[in-house]
């Protein structure tokens, strides 16, 4: 018989010193780490690039000597004419050969590093302590597996590539016009200057900006959020009208923030863009160029060529502006990537440990999620072998917790955790889930096969022995109801309600047949009929095995072996339902109250 013990409660403690914070990376840090596996290939099609561009230039200069030679006195000397043209042919599969060649590389490089980005997430999610993933909701890590790797696609596919292209080219023009005369080389960037200032201008201020939108974004979604999952509330109380007016005001908010940002934005991209265009570059080189001839400086030819090569090279620098969004997207994806990876993980012990037995230990255990507010203090609780030991208490006295570092979903900052005498942090972690299985009141399915969802510890299991489980959940009738029976997928034409799933995950835990099990609200959102069968199956379960129940109504745990009441992060009471009403503490003001 479990006696009764009734233990004082102090105040939550604070971990002493303050915590430590990752050191930050710096998004430029980031990418280099991130692109590390692709470096080479990516030089190698810079290279490439470097000769796409200078190939880029010869038709122009070609085209120059070709109207030289044509131009010159006395017979036209057709073997230099051949051989300008297959100069020119030349040049133009040179850049299709090798700018293409570069993009081929970069590409093939983007599919790699792809592929080992996507592998490095599943690793890290395959390490990280279960109880990560009750902290971080499933849509970042499908943002981060798809979002943010997509979107340094064009950091790597074409970022190296176009910048070193629009580096190359200028710089190979200009040594082309250097070469005809310095005079025409400052003629074919005359107007760069202005498109420098307005873009400086336009870019001053940006990170700033960007935030604030992203943070315009982010209420407005907020409210169209609140406004669809409160809609039946505000509906019945009449206040469609003030909810939507919130959404509106989110809107309008950011749209004015919007609108003042960009629209004098918008001017001087229009007088930046205007300095760079055909019209323009042709006039200021053919206008002042003209000049140029009549002063004697330069011949027609020349001024021809040299203002060709200088209509390639706004072309060339745009480019380099086009692309600045897209890098910064990278840059934010590698950093929030590298956040992900830099996760603290669950250390795996070197010599791993097996456990004796199936009693649970709590020795000495405190923990703290965030190293500076203590959750658990000083937890002494022995779980026997074939004992069903329940947790209750008031919302927030750390019952969950408790529950979940049994597991392993998080790892004890003080104590240890110990299952058949063992620590749990010395148990692999794949055959502590062999040993440990649990029910939580967030159920996930997965959007497969009922069967499927059901026999995931055990994908070899028959339809039969999937049956028995279901039938000892009370949810086997509720499934062969569905169209297609087991075969009916969830969330297509298998629709449950919250106390139908949580049965499916009881049956997928039956099914699972470990030794320990623990039951977070299991029975959370059973309805009473049922909720009475599933207790009856959890009682014929926990024969030789060791069960933690957190209960959610009181009724429910009369049976238990050992009721622990918890409150503060601290036990407070221990022992059976019949010693804790008869000793009239806390246990039995909650019974008399019927609350937990």
């Amino acid at each position: 018989m479990t006696s009764t013990q009734t233990l004082p409660v102090d105040e939550p403690r604070a971990v002493d010193g303050p915590a430590a914070d990752p050191p930050g990376t710096t998004e430029r840090a980031a990418l280099r780490e991130l692109l590390a596996p692709v470096r080479t290939r990516t030089r190698v099609a810079m290279a490439m690039q470097v000769v796409a561009a200078f190939a880029t230039i010869v038709p122009y200069v070609a085209i120059a000597e070709l109207g030289k030679t044509l131009l010159a006195a006395g017979p036209v000397d057709s073997e230099r004419v051949w051989t300008i043209v297959w100069v020119v042919v030349t040049g133009l599969g040179l850049r299709a050969g090798f700018g293409g060649g570069a993009l081929m590389v970069t590409h093939f490089a983007d599919v790699r590093l792809q592929a080992i980005l996507r592998r490095r997430i599943a690793t890290t999610l395959g390490r990280l302590p279960l109880g990560w993933f009750t902290t971080h909701s499933s849509g970042q890590v499908r943002k981060a597996a798809q979002n943010d790797i997509g979107d340094m696609h064009y950091l790597v596919a074409h970022s190296a590539v176009e910048t070193t292209g629009a580096v190359a080219v200028p710089l190979a023009g200009l040594a082309y016009v250097i070469s005809v005369d310095w005079r025409l080389a400052l003629l074919a960037v005359a107007t760069l200057p202005v498109y420098v200032v307005a873009y400086a201008v336009m870019t001053r201020g940006m990170t700033e900006k960007m935030e604030e939108m992203n943070r315009g974004l982010a209420a407005i979604s907020a409210t169209v959020v609140e406004f669809v999952t409160g809609i039946a509330v505000v509906k019945t109380f009449g206040q469609t009208r003030r909810a939507h007016s919130r959404y509106r005001d989110a809107a309008t908010e950011t749209a004015q923030a919007y609108d003042g940002w960009v629209r004098p934005m918008l001017r001087t991209e229009a007088l930046a863009s205007m300095a760079l265009s055909a019209p323009v570059v042709l006039l200021v080189n053919l206008g002042v160029g003209a000049l140029m001839v009549q002063a004697g400086w330069v011949s027609a030819i020349d001024l021809f060529s040299t203002t060709l090569v200088a209509l390639i090279i706004p072309v060339a620098v745009t480019s380099i502006g086009f692309g600045m969004q897209a890098r910064r997207e990278a840059s934010a994806a590698a950093g929030r990537l590298l956040e992900l990876f830099g996760a603290p993980t669950l250390p795996e012990p070197e010599r791993p440990r097996h456990p004796v037995g199936h009693t649970v230990e709590f020795d000495g255990v405190g923990f703290s999620y965030d190293g500076r507010t203590t959750v658990l203090s000083e937890i002494d609780l022995e779980l026997r072998q074939g004992t069903v030991t329940a947790l209750v208490g008031p919302s927030g006295s750390g019952k969950s917790t408790l529950a979940t570092l049994v597991p392993r979903f998080h790892d004890v900052t003080s104590g240890a955790v110990r299952l058949g005498g063992v620590d749990v942090r010395e148990i692999a972690s794949d055959e502590l889930y062999r040993h440990v299985g649990f029910v939580l009141q967030d159920v996930q399915l997965l959007r497969e096969s009922v069967l499927d969802n059901i026999r995931l510890a055990r994908p070899d299991a028959d339809l039969d022995t999937v049956r028995s489980a279901a039938r000892a959940a009370r949810i086997d009738d509720r499934i062969m109801a569905l169209p297609r029976g087991y075969d009916s997928v969830v969330g297509e034409d298998a629709l449950f309600s919250g106390g139908e799933a949580q049965r499916v995950s009881i049956a997928r835990a039956l099914l699972a047949d470990t030794p320990v099990l623990v039951l977070d609200e299991a029975t959370a959102f059973a309805d009473p009929e049922s909720e009475a069968d599933i207790q009856a199956a959890l009682t014929r379960l926990a024969v030789d095995r060791t069960v933690l129940v957190i209960a959610h109504r009181l009724s429910s745990i009369v049976g238990a072996d050992q009721i622990v009441v918890l409150d503060r992060g601290r036990v407070v009471e221990r022992g059976s339902h019949d010693e804790l009403t008869a000793a009239g503490g806390r246990y039995a003001r909650m019974w008399e109250r019927g609350t937990n």
